[in-house]
């Protein structure tokens, strides 16, 4: 499609005052005396505008709101924050999020929201507060549209939240090759932005790498034709309607962190990078962001907390001193290494503090408790501590930031293991993690950019590796979804089948329905449900396993009231049978008849108990970095990495943990390069 060419207006403002008409009936809740309500247009372009709106309750007290309004011009809302807003025909309704439902006399509460329009983007002639109506003169005023000069003064908090929810197009223009296809995806199309806003984001961060690209001091002269192509591909996002997040990326450990021994030439890059790109984006619509690094690191460590103050202050300076829409634009400023480590908040808070700029943001990147985030030592479940991690990762950030008016973007998110395979956590941990840091980054309003190098949306076929991951994720944007204390439930082939009972986490929602193929199944026959027990009886198991087939037997959906449906899979097992075989440390596998069973985790140890391989203070080894298993194919991988930290010579008794709880036993020795595996 062609380029959307956008405009921005600045600062029309449209404010509908009323006193009070009190209603002859009022539902719970209701104002009784009357309300104001201010709405602005804050921004507008071709096509499309931002509009805020402030409610002033002139009434009694209301515990929940509800405003209403009619459109004259077709014009419809796209996305909101702060409220949650619907449209049938020319009929609009906003009512209040969980956190801003009160409104006493005499108080207000606002909201946000952008909008597509044709032809004309007349204001609304009237508004209802719980049926209450909002009358009184109106500014009539006719929006323009104009070339973009000086961006308006823009609010922080609600350019953030309008972010909500956000997407990265990793390993494109970060990638550090001669283009965006050096790392393995392809060129970025229209079609792939289209395909990525039909998935509900509405942010996408361009992670961009401009090292390799640049010249020699003292200009450091980005390459036209590589500038020219991030812009033309920042500017087809903002045509589709996204605000866009740009930086600089792996610049972070390719020059950057060499700044304690190169003080002065690092930052004369820096400054030239961002002077050149400032220049460029000058006059790019507010929907821009500018991030002023990636997850920075630096060689000395007692002088990265300075370096990463002067960065950001620096940055700072000139963006804003280029003039233009940069004036106002949102900028965010990382933490070191973006964590939330306590220290590194705070020296940012301190940074942002002295800055004194109301729109600046912070961004942090989170990729779970590391042992689960990769599956190592062990903890192969979303456990009471893996959870504990998030909060207060997130909480730590929430008491430096939001809670002093500075937004939080969560730029990246994701589990580590996933750099090795997806696989590494087990789907329905996985699931879990996703389902809670979802939902817990809502309550903190903080705004979530899943990071994406390709393997979650295809951008090839434009659909989703995961379906099921990716309906956790849109469902955690705006509510909670019921889950399990398991996704398997693993019945012994050879032993008589007995009735299994799973935990079920209700995430504050209640159980509605158990079914099979979209049927509901029969409680109180077919199971029954006890609290927070759900008891599978032994009748439907056996009715479901059939001739109990290995593996996969059927199916059920634990159907909740709000949220996506918890699938559990009802799985025929026998302990699992592996043979010896011989190989080299750059490719051994042995083979394995997992029969039905999965596999969950490894340790490794020497005939005296101490551990084997990488990591060697734990004896329960790295997902995917140092085992791998092939359902398909039948085998276990062990890798060149696991190998390389194993003592020649000596055999290591490897214990392979299933989840139906089965362990097996076999031993590995290395000779040299030579591998051979045997039976214990």
């Amino acid at each position: 499609m062609a380029r959307k060419k956008r405009l921005a207006l600045a600062g029309l403002a449209i404010a509908l005052t009323a006193g009070g008409i009190a209603a002859a009936t009022t539902s719970a809740g209701a104002a009784t005396a009357g309300c104001k309500v201010d709405y602005r247009i804050g921004s507008q372009w071709s096509g499309g505008f931002t509009a805020g709106v402030a409610i002033t309750n002139l009434g009694d007290a209301v515990s929940d709101w509800r405003l209403t309004w009619a459109y004259a011009n077709g014009q419809s809302v796209t996305q909101a924050w702060n409220a949650t807003v619907t449209q049938s025909g020319t009929a609009v309704t906003a009512t209040n999020a969980s956190y801003n439902g009160n409104i006493g006399n005499g108080s207000s509460v606002s909201f946000g929201f952008n909008g597509a329009w044709t032809g004309s983007n007349a204001v609304p002639t009237s508004f209802a507060l719980n049926g209450t109506n909002c009358t009184g003169a109106t500014a009539t005023t006719a929006p323009a549209t104009t070339a973009p000069t000086a961006a308006p003064a823009a609010d922080a908090e609600a350019t953030v939240a309008a972010m909500q929810p956000g997407w990265n197009l990793g390993n494109s223009f970060d990638a550090t090759g001669a283009d965006e296809t050096s790392w393995g995806n392809p060129k970025v199309t229209e079609a792939l932005l289209d395909g990525v806003k039909a998935q509900g984001f509405r942010s996408v961060r361009i992670p961009v790498t401009w090292g390799q690209h640049q010249g020699a001091a003292p200009a450091y002269t980005i390459d036209a034709a590589y500038l020219t192509r991030v812009k033309e591909v920042v500017d087809q996002a903002l045509g589709d309607g996204f605000y866009v997040m740009i930086n600089i990326h792996h610049d972070s450990w390719q020059w950057i962190n060499t700044m304690p021994a190169d003080h002065d030439g690092v930052l004369a890059r820096y400054n030239a990078t961002w002077t050149q790109i400032a220049t460029a984006f000058r006059d790019e619509p507010a929907q821009l962001v500018f991030e002023s690094v990636n997850e920075p690191q630096f060689t000395d460590e007692t002088q990265a907390p300075a370096d990463l103050n002067e960065l950001n202050t620096s940055f700072h300076t000139i963006v804003r001193d280029s003039g233009g829409a940069n004036a106002t634009r949102l900028l965010v400023l990382p933490t070191l290494n973006t964590s939330a480590d306590q220290a590194k908040i705070d020296a940012l808070a301190t940074t942002i503090a002295a800055l004194g700029d109301p729109n600046v943001a912070a961004t942090i990147h989170y990729y779970g408790y590391w042992p689960f985030s990769v599956n190592i030592a062990g903890t192969t479940t979303f456990d009471a501590t893996t959870q504990a991690d998030l909060t207060g990762y997130f909480d730590r950030a929430t008491a430096a930031f939001t809670a002093k008016g500075v937004p939080v973007i969560l730029g990246e998110y994701g589990l580590l293991g996933f750099d090795k395979s997806t696989d590494a956590i087990e789907q329905g941990e996985k699931l879990k993690f996703f389902e809670y840091l979802g939902y817990y980054a809502r309550l903190k309003k903080i705004t979530t950019m899943l990071w994406d190098n390709g393997q979650h949306f295809d951008r090839t076929s434009l659909a989703w590796h995961d379906t099921e991951l990716y309906g956790q994720i849109k469902s955690s944007w705006t509510t909670r979804s019921g889950t399990a204390s398991t996704d398997q439930v693993f019945l012994p082939k050879t032993a008589a089948i007995a009735s299994q009972a799973v935990t079920l986490n209700l995430n504050g929602t209640s159980f509605t329905a158990l079914r099979q193929d979209g049927t509901d199944l029969v409680q109180g026959t077919e199971y029954t449900l006890s609290g927070d027990q759900l008891t599978l009886s032994a009748g439907l198991l056996t009715r479901l396993t059939g001739a109990r087939p290995y593996g996969v037997n059927a199916s059920l959906s634990v159907v909740f009231s709000a949220g996506v449906p918890w699938r559990l899979d009802i799985r025929t097992y026998d302990t699992p049978v592996v043979s010896a075989a011989t190989g080299t440390t750059s490719a051994f596998t042995f083979p394995a008849d997992f029969r039905g069973d999965r596999l969950a985790t490894m340790e490794a140890k020497y005939a005296d108990g101490t551990a084997a391989g990488p990591q060697n203070w734990t004896s329960y080894k790295e997902f995917a970095a140092t085992f791998l298993p092939d359902y398909t194919a039948g085998t276990i991988a062990l890798t060149s990495d696991f190998f390389a930290a194993v003592d020649d010579g000596s055999t290591v008794t490897l214990t392979l943990h299933f989840w139906s709880g089965a362990t097996v036993t076999y031993h590995v020795a290395k000779s040299g390069t030579a591998v051979t595996g045997t039976l214990a």
